[in-house]
């Protein structure tokens, strides 16, 4: 499913238009995403928890020319999901 057919589920299961729903679906990505750039997490009961990970420096190795690097340090989104949403899936 992308974020065309997201939108078309979301008019059909609250009767609102396909803009609206698109507004509330791109209101409700824009808050997470600015929420976990301020280093907070989101926690939605029954469904999973997004959060941001920090991820050590290493080495790596460049395919193309099998040279060592040094990849930094970064910090990065991760998401749990919740008791409810892994035992839908799991059905």
């Amino acid at each position: 499913m992308n974020k065309t057919e997201l939108i078309e589920a979301i008019a059909v299961r609250t009767g609102m238009t396909k803009k609206d729903s698109e507004k509330v679906l791109s209101a409700m990505l824009d808050t997470i995403s600015d929420t976990l750039a301020e280093g907070e997490k989101v926690s939605i009961v029954d469904f999973g928890i997004f959060d941001t990970k920090r991820r050590a420096s290493r080495t790596g190795r460049n395919p193309r020319t099998n040279e060592i690097i040094s990849i930094p340090a970064q910090v990065v989104p991760e998401f749990r999901p919740g008791k409810n949403l892994k035992e839908k899936v799991a059905k």
